[in-house]
């Protein structure tokens, strides 16, 4: 199939991913635009795991404050170089993810950084939760495990689904950014401010 300038416009306004990058992803996929998406962010999930381990001391502090002066966010968000700090994606990236926080209120940024006791607590509530419904002794242990992971994704910004885009995740936003630019981008902290 013939690969059109205009598949591959629409394909870049879409990913922000670059022309040879497009051209491939419609090229394997037949023109397919949505197959070239899934095709450009399985590439982009392969190119962030690469550069995970690059130290990121360059970024912003980004802040947001909900209109109505009534939720506030303060978040650092990391990247390799000063030139990638400064360009017009990643404040955008920084100001996405600080709406993300203020929305959806998460409490940690990975579930690696829930303390275990909140954790076992929580395994505990759903282990009785689960008891309680009726269900087999055999298989609490599994639902309580998906419903570890559902915990995980409400309360690790990461694990969230993107407010301006429910069929991606925090993780895989990032990891987008991370393809687009060639660089680590580490979501280093932040803190949400509620009033009262």
């Amino acid at each position: 199939m013939e690969i059109s300038v205009k598949m591959v416009k629409e394909l870049r306004d879409k990913t922000g991913a670059g022309i040879m990058d497009c051209k491939e992803a419609l090229a394997a996929s037949n023109g397919n635009i949505e197959e070239a998406i899934k095709k450009l962010r399985e590439k982009g999930l392969k190119t962030a795991e690469r550069k995970a381990s690059r130290e990121t001391t360059e970024g912003i502090i980004e802040s947001y404050i909900h209109p109505g002066n009534r939720v506030g966010v303060l978040l650092e968000l990391n990247c390799e170089t000063d030139f990638v700090a400064r360009t017009d994606d990643f404040k955008e990236l920084a100001k996405n993810l600080t709406m993300q926080i203020a929305a959806a209120k998460p409490d940690y940024i990975r579930r690696e950084d829930v303390p275990n006791e909140v954790i076992e607590a929580e395994k505990e509530i759903l282990k009785n939760q689960a008891l309680k419904e009726g269900k087999p002794e055999h298989i609490v242990e599994k639902i309580v495990a998906g419903r570890l992971n559902k915990f995980y994704s409400q309360v690790c910004l990461m694990e969230q689904f993107f407010i301006k885009d429910d069929k991606q995740t925090i993780e895989e936003l990032i990891k987008s950014y991370i393809a687009k630019f060639g660089e680590n981008i580490v979501v280093k902290r932040f803190t949400l401010y509620m009033l009262g």
